[in-house]
């Protein structure tokens, strides 16, 4: 096989493929797939179209998994496990994307029907669109493209399409890995879940996360009379100050990661008093940090009552912590994995850019194979309007991220 050739074919056959990518994003689009918990019905009828069209479209062994939901419609998340077999079964190159959509926001602030997808100067609006649906379709192009061009790979292909991604992943990949033996250690799993806009962003780790409630408790008493009360805002605001001395006792930098240092900032802040006149009895803050994996987040998480207790003797108030959500970092994908290797060769050979290997301070579904023993890596061309009103998706970014895939399918 001449692995050049073929991707030339390759890369032309999917680009014919370019009306029929659209189609396919428009169709899937008006088919609303938001999790219960946020007000939908799930991912069913999305999955129910998607396996439809792989049998349509030469994917072999096709499987549905269930994961128990009595909050869905049908009582069950759907994850689509489907294949395309090469000249060997020895390792298989994994693309996973997600069927499930965030609900559209605010309508007003959409152009358009945000289900009902439009394309406008080069681009596809609508939501769900980029986020996941850009390389969910240039994925399967890619596969489709081969079948059409007649070209065996040297290895399986894998097309997971999960559930849950935008509320936790338990009743998607989480729920794959824990209850179904399909994916070994040998093999190449990317997980477009990041990325930038040229491309050339590789993400291998993350940094640990930690979202605390803090709870300060006083004595509300009137503006006019201080001594008579405890000022609890007053109190959380010093806390907030003294806080911010976690940066000078964890100070690790990690040239890896965008962010080369543990983050540690207060964030949302909730309502105490309506009146203006009133010392608040109660006051209620958020800090988000992200921690280097040089430091275990049960460290961070001493050192932060240590500040509190300070803080409490010194204005006589009560201050709880509440745990939020707290993630242990994933063991990071080595910068010389081979999923990282065939992603560097591709974004070249597609796009003309080096890629490289980094980490990022948000969260990734990658991180989910990587607590597993997998090493996936996160990559795609994208604009990264996930979440926003008028999400869209560069249609060339779609048809060459199709090619990045096409051409991982062709290494050896």
């Amino acid at each position: 096989m001449n692995p050049t050739s073929n991707f030339d074919k390759l890369a032309r056959r999917i680009e014919g493929f370019r009306d029929e990518m659209i189609d396919l994003q428009m169709r899937l689009c008006a088919i609303p797939a938001i999790a219960p918990s946020s007000g939908g019905e799930g991912e069913a009828k999305k999955a129910a179209f998607l396996m439809d069209w792989l049998a349509a479209n030469g994917f072999a062994d096709i499987s549905l998994i269930k994961a128990p939901d009595l909050d869905a419609p049908d009582s069950y998340r759907p994850n689509i496990l489907a294949h395309f077999r090469g000249r060997s079964p020895a390792r298989t190159v994994w693309i996973m994307t997600h069927t499930d959509v965030v609900p559209p926001g605010e309508l007003s602030l959409w152009r358009g029907n945000p289900f009902k997808a439009w394309v406008e100067k080069g681009r596809i609006y609508g939501r769900g669109v980029e986020d996941n649906q850009q390389d969910m379709v240039a994925s399967l192009f890619a596969v489709k493209a081969l079948q059409a061009e007649g070209v065996l790979p040297n290895c399986d292909i894998g097309i997971a399409l999960v559930a849950d991604e935008e509320t936790g992943s338990r009743k998607g990949i989480d729920y794959v890995l824990q209850n179904h033996k399909v994916f070994r250690r040998q093999d190449l799993i990317v997980v477009p879940d990041a990325g930038n806009e040229h491309g050339t962003m590789i993400e291998v780790a993350e940094k640990s996360l930690l979202w605390l409630k803090f709870t300060t408790l006083g004595k509300q008493a009137h503006g006019s009379t201080p001594e008579k009360g405890v000022n609890s805002f007053k109190a959380a605001s010093f806390l907030i100050a003294a806080l911010d001395d976690l940066y000078r006792i964890y100070p690790a930098r990690d040239k890896l990661f965008d962010t080369p240092i543990s983050t540690f900032e207060p964030t949302k802040k909730e309502g105490n008093v309506p009146n203006i006149n009133t010392i608040p009895g109660e006051d209620v803050f958020y800090l988000d940090s992200r921690i280097l994996s040089d430091y275990k987040v049960q460290d961070v998480e001493k050192s932060i009552q240590a500040i509190a207790r300070k803080v409490e003797r010194k204005f006589k108030v009560k201050i709880h912590t509440e745990v939020v959500q707290k993630a242990p970092a994933a063991p990071p994908t080595s910068l010389q994995a081979p999923v990282v290797m065939a992603l560097k060769k591709a974004v070249k050979a597609v796009y003309g850019k080096e890629a490289r290997a980094m980490g990022i301070g948000g969260g990734t579904v990658a991180a989910v194979f990587r607590r597993a023993g997998f090493p996936a890596a996160c990559w795609s061309k994208l604009d990264e309007t996930a979440h926003q009103p008028n999400e869209y998706c560069v249609i060339d970014n779609m048809v060459g991220n199709a090619k990045v895939y096409g051409h991982i399918f062709l290494q050896d």
